[in-house]
């Protein structure tokens, strides 16, 4: 008997170390320029970032406050494809205060 409940909570651990990893923000996000824009409707920030060799252009409805530039540690929390060449993908950044904020995926180039 102490066996197995030894075996199930070694189990339940493991599911929990994996599910830690999983939600880690391990992705750096290097952001190149910062800036938002004012329209009719409203504001945006946007982000000129390089993640993992590529560039980006990242946006989240404005905040009043620029984002400065640097590294950021990031998670990506939605990767959906439509077709192989469509795709809507989004990033939370996670930053140093543990405070987080989504950013949407609206350009990328080579």
């Amino acid at each position: 008997m102490k066996k197995a409940m030894l075996f199930l909570s070694l189990l339940l651990a493991s599911f929990g170390t994996a599910q830690n990893i999983h939600d880690e923000y391990n992705i750096t996000v290097h952001a190149r320029s910062s800036y938002i824009v004012y329209s009719n409707g409203g504001s945006s920030q946007y982000l000129d970032v390089v993640i993992e060799g590529k560039r980006f252009q990242l946006s989240a409805p404005d905040n009043g406050y620029l984002l400065a530039l640097g590294d950021y540690k990031a998670k990506l929390v939605k990767d959906d494809h439509k077709t192989p060449y469509e795709s809507i993908r989004m990033f939370e950044f996670q930053f140093p205060d543990k405070r987080t904020r989504k950013f949407t995926v609206t350009g990328q180039s080579e």
